[in-house]
């Protein structure tokens, strides 16, 4: 008897198998963009609360830098040093203070009004910041005269370490404080978070 022919099984048809696979990549980008959506859902409002902490963080850095940096200018120029606020500006900068009385200087001639450069020229020192909108002046106290609705508030540093005294408190969004205050015997800037320590 002779063997009978082996029939082979056809072969799977393969038809499909680009469309499947295609199938998977949709899929899994999908997925992807399912988890980026999540992430960003979740991430954004933490991102923006830090976003507003950050721009009081900021305003507060800024400010003592300048404060700082006008004391050390007034010392090692041996001539008194301005910080000049512009509460309806938002800004706050260095300029030398006139000559005169240093209890009672005279007002500055209409020529002198905008913030000049430095005398002494320090690399890597803030002179000059703007703080952000987003941040309320709740309080700008020079020699114990409110000054946050006027157009500008001086702050004299002298050659000897001293300043005039300073109050600046700030609130941000969220009803966070800072309060920054000038110590009248050394000029150096404290900073106070507590708003239960904010009493004058």
């Amino acid at each position: 008897m002779s063997p009978q022919p082996e029939v082979q099984s056809p072969k799977p048809r393969r038809r499909g198998a680009r469309g499947l696979a295609r199938g998977f990549t949709m899929i899994e980008i999908m997925i992807v963009l399912g988890i980026m959506a999540i992430m960003a859902a979740v991430g954004i409002p933490s991102f923006y609360k830090a976003f507003r902490k950050e721009a009081l963080r900021q305003a507060v850095s800024d400010i003592v830098e300048v404060l700082s940096n006008a004391r050390a200018r007034a010392i090692l120029g041996d001539a008194p040093m301005m910080v000049v606020f512009r509460p309806q500006e938002r800004t706050v900068g260095i300029r030398g203070a006139p000559a005169g009385d240093p209890a009672n200087p005279p007002g500055f001639p209409s020529g002198e009004s905008e913030l000049s450069e430095p005398r002494i020229p320090r690399p890597g020192t803030l002179a000059a910041a703007q703080w952000s909108e987003r941040l309320v002046l709740e309080m700008l106290d020079v020699n114990f005269i409110e000054h946050k609705d006027d157009d500008e508030a001086h702050v004299r540093f002298f050659p000897n370490g001293t300043s005039d005294e300073m109050t600046v408190i700030l609130r941000s969004e969220n009803n966070e404080y800072r309060k920054i205050s000038l110590e009248v015997t050394t000029g150096l800037a404290n900073v106070e978070t507590n708003p239960q320590n904010f009493a004058r």
